[in-house]
């Protein structure tokens, strides 16, 4: 049973948020110098590649970073009301608001340890720019 628990522990969302959280604060405190990032290009391979904003040409590590940062500040402090989120979305059926929930707590649980990976790998690249190797 002390097994069964602590792998549901390990997989629970909120230690999913902290994890991601805590390697957001972690790429923060090692950024000492944030515009540094801005001439740092993601590379194809890059774990930082899915953070690109639809669209852009080149948002680069600066962009990655500051995105990241942006998602947790809005999960540590809420999300504006008014965001352009239509309140109605999505029209799925309400009847079955269990099959709902677990839908979008696996989808949140996935892209948070997407973004805690991506928030490692910034951190290493920037260390590796630098000429700092921990």
């Amino acid at each position: 049973m002390q097994v069964s628990d602590s792998y549901n522990q390990k997989n629970s969302l909120f230690t999913t948020m902290s994890r991601f959280i805590s390697a957001v604060n972690n790429m923060d405190q090692t950024v000492m110098v944030p515009s540094l990032l801005r001439d740092v290009p993601l590379d194809a391979s890059d774990q930082l590649e899915a953070l690109r904003p639809a669209g852009s040409d080149g948002c680069g590590m600066y962009g990655s970073y500051v995105l990241l940062k942006s998602i947790r500040n809005d999960m540590e402090w809420g999300v504006l009301q008014g965001g352009g989120v239509d309140p109605t979305w999505p029209l799925e059926d309400e009847d079955d608001l269990e099959k709902q929930f677990h839908f979008h707590l696996n989808g949140l649980h996935a892209v948070l340890s997407k973004l805690t990976l991506k928030a490692n790998t910034l951190t290493s690249r920037y260390k590796e720019e630098i000429g700092c190797r921990n």
